[in-house]
């Protein structure tokens, strides 16, 4: 990797945490800052402001000033689609016409949403949500984080093709006063096709005398939900270079806003711009999703590290880790480069995690005592809004800080069973209080770290071959194909199981 900036990160002397606060006494101030409501901690990692420097020449050499400019003006940087990433323009930067396209499409989907509210659909009690990957996941986490208190709605979440899942979602709702919201960039993905006819029959079983009437589309490709029987006035559109881990901040959202109200919608938006502002324009030492990066790297670089986890320390976000798991894992999962040569270094770590206190009886024995080194995540939330009072959300954020520590301090007890090695790295994203602004900071701070990762490892975060193998060979099994073209294990499985 001549020539990339990499030999001054790779030679360089890490020391164990214990050691590089004894050096530093101020090592917090430079190992922290504040962005966007949000607190960042990263003390309790190998990193220090002479490694920073050194990834940040490393990020200079790799072009990633140039490929951030890329994405906020819009220029094409999913090379292997041909697309720009649009994301952003949805938050108000980006090419002028994305931007404007972005802009016209939030306003047809705040006239569908005024519509609704205004009784266009009848009394609406709840919404049923049909999609698959980003298409759910985003706007479960939005409903889930934000919608305990205040949603106007009964939202529930359908994705998987089993119907265990569709039983389970459609329980609590009541089919004479559901929508039903189907969201598909291509609006050909079969899960999210089978389960949306599964809910017009739920529908018409229930009496429903117009189901079709009662279904929004949300799309990049309007055309085939019109073919799919949806009256064009119920098709929210979105951009075609916005994938669908990305998507929660288009039309894709519209459960969200119609649950949370729509200037939630807009402060989450708001929220994420602001971070977009901090990842363009802030110094690499003073830039939040650059830094984590800078932290990822290290420790899959030097340390050899294959996971990395993450810990939410507030009900609210329990869905975050899963969350994660897409947006990192799906874009940054790559063998390739951009220029279509192997990838000579470890790509993305698999990302795992857990809620608090929950995990703690469940997996830190391995994290603090396990042969298996794992950089951990803490993220929690300074302000409760729970009916308990002050003195049990200041158990739950003890109980955060202290795993942190007990990670780097570690403990010498008498004998191996009850010794703990410590110098083990965490770090910690403390949010001053949890709402849509906040929320829509923290979520494009991991987008953008995502990207810095992608940058630093020289690979593409914007396609998703891989997701389609499985579903292609499905295909072919589902049609018959030549026994000769699947293995004698996989054709004795669909014999045993009847299909």
């Amino acid at each position: 990797m001549a020539g990339e900036g990499w030999e001054a990160v790779d030679d360089y002397q890490v020391q164990r945490l214990e050691a590089l606060f004894e050096r530093d006494p101020d090592r917090l101030a430079g190992l922290s800052l504040e962005a966007c409501g949000i607190y960042f901690d990263w003390s309790k990692t190998h990193l220090d402001p002479d490694l920073i420097g050194r990834f940040a020449a490393a990020a200079e050499a790799k072009g990633l000033a140039k490929a951030r400019d890329a994405l906020f003006s819009g220029d094409i940087v999913n090379p292997t689609e041909g697309r720009p990433a649009e994301h952003v323009a949805e938050r108000g930067t980006g090419a002028p016409a994305a931007v404007g396209l972005a802009a016209a499409r939030r306003t047809r989907m705040r006239a569908l949403a005024d519509a609704v509210e205004a009784g266009a659909f009848g009394e609406v009690t709840g919404i049923l949500h049909i999609g698959i990957g980003g298409s759910v996941l985003g706007p479960a986490l939005l409903v889930d984080a934000l919608g305990r208190r205040g949603s106007r709605l009964q939202v529930r979440f359908l994705s998987n093709i089993d119907g265990e899942a569709f039983d389970d979602a459609v329980r609590p709702l009541d089919p004479a006063t559901t929508l039903v919201v189907v969201a598909s960039k291509t609006f050909t993905t079969a899960e999210t096709l089978a389960n949306m006819s599964a809910g017009l029959d739920w529908l018409r079983s229930a009496g429903v005398g117009d189901p079709d009437g009662r279904v929004i589309a949300v799309t990049a490709r309007p055309q085939a939900a019109v073919e799919a029987g949806i009256d064009e006035t119920r098709v929210l559109q979105f951009g075609e270079g916005v994938g669908g881990r990305y998507s929660l901040w288009s039309s894709v959202g519209v459960s969200a806003a119609l649950a949370l109200g729509w200037s939630a919608f807009e402060e989450l938006l708001e929220g994420a711009a602001e971070m977009d502002r901090q990842f363009r324009f802030a110094e690499p030492q003073r830039n939040a999703p650059l830094i984590a990066a800078f932290a990822d790297r290290l420790y899959v670089r030097r340390f050899g590290c294959q996971t990395r986890a993450l810990f939410a320390y507030d009900e609210r976000l329990r869905l975050l880790p899963f969350y994660l798991q897409q947006l990192e894992m799906e874009s940054n999962g790559k063998s390739a480069t951009l220029d279509g040569r192997p990838l000579d270094q470890p790509s993305a770590p698999v990302t795992w995690g857990g809620t608090g206190t929950d995990a703690q009886h469940a997996v830190f024995q391995l994290l603090h005592q396990g042969t298996i080194l794992v950089p951990v995540e803490f993220v929690a939330v300074a302000e409760a809004e729970h009916s308990l009072g002050p003195d049990h959300h200041r158990s739950l954020l003890l109980n955060a800080f202290a795993q942190g520590a007990a990670l780097m301090h570690g403990r010498r007890g008498e004998g191996p069973h009850r010794s703990y090695s410590g110098d083990r790295p965490s770090t910690t994203i403390l949010l001053d209080r949890l709402d849509a602004r906040t929320l829509g900071a923290l979520i494009a701070f991991y987008e953008h770290r995502t990207f810095a990762n992608a940058v630093l490892l020289g690979i593409n975060p914007f396609d998703q071959f891989g997701v389609e193998l499985g579903k292609d060979i499905a295909r072919k099994l589902d049609q018959g194909g030549d026994d000769e073209e699947f293995d004698p294990s996989t054709l004795a499985l669909m014999e045993r199981a009847g299909v």
